[in-house]
């Protein structure tokens, strides 16, 4: 019996959890102002995916229908996609070498209990894989409560997703854009209305 049938037979249907991460990419996308060559940090919580807690079912089918849901979308678009590792490596990210990147390369491969099934499957699905200790990405999603944040560029704007979940996971995702500086609600000078009711 095929791995992708297992997954039938238990309710998770790996062709929806695909089309689920690809719609909710497009998504990011459209209310994103990516272009080609930015780069889209992606934390993913497969266990989460597949309705357990976040670390204890790492599943390579199920992070294999996501990532190819992404990848597709991204590649598609020129944009460059850095999968973030669990935090047993630090969260350290999976790029292609030739993704822009200020982080130090590090010397590990992923495994699905160390890095991830997400992280994994990137890392043997790109061309030229790299690991770096970080990123600072242009927009990002994080599935399952992974924690992406540190990954991305101030300052981080969330998205309102219509769609909102891949698999059992919640999606919580974000672009960015350069720091506000002044502008019409700047405040220098304390409001006393509001010291008043401290």
């Amino acid at each position: 019996m095929q791995l992708e049938d297992i997954y039938r037979e238990t309710g998770l249907d790996l062709d929806l959890i695909r089309k689920e991460a690809s719609e909710v990419c497009k998504e990011v996308i459209k209310n994103s102002n990516l272009k080609e060559g930015d780069v889209f940090v992606v934390g993913c919580s497969t266990s989460v995916v597949c309705g357990d807690k976040i670390g204890t079912n790492s599943s390579m089918p199920a992070s294999k229908a996501v990532f190819e849901g992404i990848y597709d979308v991204l590649r598609s678009n020129g944009i460059y996609l850095a999968a973030q590792c669990c935090e047993h490596l630090n969260r350290s990210i999976v790029i292609e070498k030739t993704a822009p990147h200020t982080g130090d390369e590090v010397c590990v491969v992923p495994q699905p209990k160390a890095g991830g099934s997400f992280a994994t499957c990137a890392y043997y699905s790109f061309k030229e894989p790299i690991l770096v200790d970080e990123i600072k990405a242009d927009a990002g999603m994080d599935i399952g409560g992974t924690m992406i944040g540190m990954h991305l560029k101030k300052v981080a704007v969330p998205i309102k997703l219509s769609k909102n979940s891949i698999g059992h996971a919640t999606v919580i995702a974000a672009y960015t854009r350069p720091k506000y500086i002044g502008g019409t609600r700047a405040s220098y000078e304390e409001d006393p209305s509001i010291r008043a009711m401290f």
